[in-house]
């Protein structure tokens, strides 16, 4: 069911680096990006597969990882993810790319967690020092990195306590909770 596909799709941060992802495996990804919905049907969004551990430390060392997790830097080595999609906004075909990105990388990650993958969307970014590296043509836009991988992680969904607090976090045993808000709390009557 798509309810279970959608439990079972977090943001996952650390990863198996014995399990490979192939560059196929990626390109599978981004095919079921192209075929999601897009504004107009402009489909502005263009994309980078990386699977060749090179390149993914190229484009590691750009990214800030879990906001509210102050203390973590990110995932250590051996549990960094093995694939990387930047998703690129084309310039020449449009300015707005919430939409189009918001549905693809949906499309992404349930297509990973069905194939027993997991990935996080990552927004924040050392732009400009990634599209250096990588050099990446001004014509496009940085909008996200979906890093994936084989998940090493338990991430728990419980409910939003009484506090309101929705930050995630870890406990002693490394166990990621995410706290969601019930559906009475987001359904409103008129």
């Amino acid at each position: 069911m798509i309810k279970d596909l959608i439990t079972k799709n977090r943001s996952y941060r650390r990863f198996s680096e014995k399990e490979v992802i192939r560059e196929e495996t990626l390109l599978q990804l981004v095919d079921l990006a192209r075929l999601s919905p897009s504004a107009a049907n402009r489909q502005p969004l263009k994309y980078i597969v990386s699977s060749n551990s090179k390149r993914n430390s190229q484009i590691f060392k750009f990214l800030k990882w879990a906001a509210y997790l102050k203390d973590w830097n990110g995932p250590k080595e051996g549990e960094r993810p093995t694939g990387y999609i930047i998703c690129l906004g084309d310039k020449s075909i449009g300015g707005k790319f919430d939409y189009d990105l918001g549905l693809a990388s949906l499309s992404i990650l349930l297509g990973a967690t069905e194939m027993g993958l997991g990935g996080c969307i990552i927004h924040s970014i050392e732009r400009e020092k990634l599209r250096s590296e990588l050099n990446i043509d001004d014509n496009f836009e940085i909008l996200s990195v979906i890093a994936l991988g084989k998940p090493i992680e338990t991430v728990v969904i419980e409910s939003v306590g009484v506090d309101g607090d929705i930050k995630y976090w870890r406990d002693d045993q490394e166990v990621h909770h995410v706290p969601k808000r019930s559906l009475e709390d987001i359904v409103i009557t008129i």
